[in-house]
């Protein structure tokens, strides 16, 4: 794999190099890619597939390649991350701004465990946060709407 490729992706098409807050872009970017998925299931399950193999795939190499762990400019572990926050939720404006704040909060305070898998070189380190914080956001967004009656 040429390390073209590998820059490409883990940076999701270079967005890991907006000089501002590029982790929090690139969860919009993801957010934007479950509006779009939304209404398919199977093409959510399978775009969501995708990128957690290419990001597991390029994350670790990326790191390598930078020298240090988890470079700021490997993003696609939160582009994942948010399509796992808003997999089978309601598209409405509240869930949203809810969802995409509960995810970037968790991403960020690495509570229950979160940090734990952080703390993995490699790949696991990379992706395993986001991908855990998207998890836990996905439950608790999922409860809460049941129990405000919202399904």
């Amino acid at each position: 794999m040429s390390n073209s490729f590998i820059r490409l992706f883990a940076t999701f098409f270079y967005m890991g190099y907006f000089p501002i807050a590029s982790g929090t872009f690139a969860s919009v970017l993801g957010m934007g890619l479950a509006y779009l998925v939304r209404d398919n299931p199977f093409g959510y399950s399978f775009c969501l597939a995708v990128l957690v193999g290419v990001g597991f795939l390029t994350s670790g190499k990326m790191e390598k390649n930078e020298g240090h762990r988890d470079p700021s400019c490997v993003v696609i572990d939160e582009v994942a991350g948010a399509l796992v926050a808003f997999f089978l939720l309601p598209f409405r404006w509240p869930v949203i701004l809810t969802t995409f704040f509960l995810y970037r909060a968790l991403d960020m305070f690495k509570i229950c465990g979160i940090a734990k898998i952080e703390k993995r070189a490699g790949s696991l380190g990379i992706m395993g946060d986001d991908l855990l914080a998207g998890l836990y956001t996905n439950v608790i967004m999922q409860v809460a709407l049941r129990l405000a009656g919202y399904y």
